[in-house]
């Protein structure tokens, strides 16, 4: 799973001058930010996968208890990772919410 630096992420509109809590003039933000996050689902899927087929091939003599574990780690890094970034994400919204205007 590749993981892009936040620096990386493409701004959410593509207009930068566009005034505050104006609708952006094109989707082309909106697209990359729904493309940023439909592939970390799919790196997280993925090593979620990995982590259970090496799980089965174990279970089943066909797989080393190394790659099992391995891949069980990997899997649980990418859940802490998830599980911390959901956590922020619903903090920083609460602040967001929370302002008054």
């Amino acid at each position: 799973m590749t993981v892009v630096p936040l620096d990386r992420i493409p701004p959410a509109s593509g207009d930068d001058d566009a005034p505050l809590g104006a609708a952006p003039s094109g989707a082309r933000g909106t697209d990359a930010f729904s493309r940023a996050l439909l592939a970390a689902f799919a790196g997280a899927g993925s090593a979620l996968a990995r982590a259970d087929a090496a799980e089965h091939a174990f279970a089943t003599r066909h797989g080393g208890l190394q790659e099992m574990v391995l891949e069980r780690a990997r899997a649980d890094v990418v859940l802490s990772l998830a599980s911390a970034a959901a956590t922020r994400t619903a903090q920083a919204l609460s602040t967001i919410l929370g302002m008054q205007v």
